[in-house]
């Protein structure tokens, strides 16, 4: 699956990319299940370098899936959902292109792994896309959504996954492919420090330290407090 809506404009499309997903319900273990998810999702014979984050590189532009050399050094936003002995799982991953109020364009990617079905996990999943875009101050011009669910077999692990593959992100360098410095976004450390310092201390002293033995001071002197 991959990107059908209008794309970010990019000259020569810098930064390509593709949604996949791939289910695995067979496998031995965990770890058997996860290879065999990369080897149906054509990245088997790949080098993976998996990304967190929101924002993808300038000039990220949807396109359809290529076969990708045997040792490509590859990026990937990739979500993986496991599931055991009849049970299910789903993953997806989703991107959008935005632009910011100040007319840049740029493009952001969320993923998600749940328990739940097919729908209630895309439907998550868009939420999660419409928060990121709601805490930048975006405006989505287009967007693309990948989710697949797996059940696994009887006594073996099964795998369901999702990715946003970026063949070409590692070769970008240069500034031209980041975006201005954008401000008044975050919360910045010198403003917790300057309302710490403005906060009004309204804690009640301390009481008087007991020594063993001691007794506290009260009206008639009889009232016997040692230890």
């Amino acid at each position: 699956m991959f990107g059908s809506g209008n794309s970010p404009s990019a000259p020569a499309a810098a930064c390509p990319a593709w949604l996949m997903t791939a289910v695995a319900p067979w496998g031995e273990n965990a770890e058997d299940a996860y290879d065999q998810g990369l080897v149906e999702m054509g990245l088997g014979d790949s080098r993976l370098i998996e990304v967190h984050g929101a924002f993808l590189p300038m000039g990220f532009e949807a396109t359809p899936p290529q076969a990708l050399p045997m040792g490509s050094l590859v990026e990937c936003h990739l979500a993986t959902a496991y599931a055991y002995g009849g049970s299910s799982a789903c993953a997806g991953v989703a991107w959008a292109a935005c632009t910011t109020p100040e007319g840049e364009e740029c493009a952001i990617v969320a993923k998600i792994t749940t328990e739940l079905d097919y729908e209630e996990t895309e439907a998550l999943l868009k939420r999660n896309l419409q928060r990121r875009l709601a805490s930048r101050d975006l405006e989505v011009q287009s967007f693309d959504v990948a989710v697949d669910e797996v059940t696994a077999a009887q006594d073996h692990f099964g795998v369901a996954m999702a990715a946003l593959i970026l063949p070409e992100s590692l070769k970008l360098s240069g500034a031209g492919n980041v975006g201005r410095v954008r401000s008044g976004l975050t919360r910045q450390a010198t403003d917790a420090m300057a309302n710490a310092a403005r906060r009004v201390d309204t804690k009640a002293p301390a009481a008087p330290a007991m020594r063993p033995g001691g007794r506290k001071p009260s009206g008639d002197g009889n009232t016997d407090f040692s230890l």
